[in-house]
């Protein structure tokens, strides 16, 4: 019954482990994985891991981080991946962490790529750090899909929550936030409605705490852990102990939002 909303199983970190990764979640039974793009360079990844693998749905997105990296091309070549594949939108965003950006060609980057997925009522996956009013006057004044939108590892103010939900987000919950530091976070998601609520990893970002670890793996050559994707188990664990929710009730309702927001497999 494991779905994990967010991942990025085509990143460079994970290619000497990328076999392991796969048997170790086919081994825990994952039912689905949206496997995100970031930049055009990996699209082609993504797409071949979806054509490999079923239980993988592909989102090609632009992150705010990479804009300018793009090419002149960029956007033929996004629309030419999701009329190839057309199940997701993602990773897109906006960001205000990040050093010397641009936070209107942020917008713009982002509003586009939003239309997209409105016009073809795809799922859509939003990044957004220190951005929140921004995103939301945004959401208020722009298209987006009908199906909704997905908040991934969802840090924004507890009291926007109720005004995302009636926009129609739903809210992804990251092992990242079992670190002590972060329970601020994790008292937000004892107030996600359950209807909107699923579960991630943003592996191989967002690893959790050593203690949480269920599958390890070495650390990347800069010396940054690594977040397995089948670390999604402990995910589970986690958010299950936060809602005082039994891992059974927890796994069919994360089960049954994820179906109604990025669909059926194919």
């Amino acid at each position: 019954m494991f779905v994990d909303a967010h991942n990025h199983l085509q990143d460079e970190w994970l290619d000497p482990y990328r076999m392991e990764v796969i048997g170790d979640l086919e081994k825990i039974g994952i039912r689905g994985a949206v496997v995100n793009g970031t930049t055009e360079a990996d699209w082609l990844a993504v797409e071949a891991l979806a054509i490999k693998y079923p239980w993988i749905v592909p989102s090609y997105g632009l992150h705010p981080w990479y804009i300018r990296q793009r090419t002149p091309d960029w956007q033929r070549n996004f629309l030419a991946k999701v009329d190839r594949n057309p199940r997701a939108v993602g990773e897109i965003g906006l960001d205000r962490w990040i050093p010397d950006y641009d936070f209107e060609d942020q917008k713009s980057v982002f509003c586009w790529q939003l239309a997209i997925a409105a016009e073809r009522n795809l799922p859509v996956t939003v990044h957004c750090l220190k951005a929140w009013g921004a995103l939301e006057e945004i959401l208020r004044n722009e298209a987006f899909p009908a199906r909704g939108f997905l908040l991934h590892a969802y840090g924004g103010p507890r009291e926007m929550v109720d005004s995302f939900v009636k926009l129609g987000a739903y809210f992804s919950f990251p092992g990242y936030f079992l670190h002590e530091r972060k329970s601020a976070q994790r008292e937000v998601f004892r107030i996600i409605p359950e209807d909107r609520l699923l579960v991630e990893t943003d592996a191989p970002a967002m690893p959790l705490p050593e203690g949480k670890v269920e599958f390890p793996l070495p650390h990347s050559p800069t010396d940054q852990p690594i977040n397995h994707p089948a670390n999604i188990t402990a995910v589970y664990r986690g958010l299950a102990e936060i809602r005082g929710w039994k891992l059974e009730a927890l796994a069919e309702t994360v089960a049954a939002n994820f179906v109604r927001f990025f669909g059926e497999r194919r």
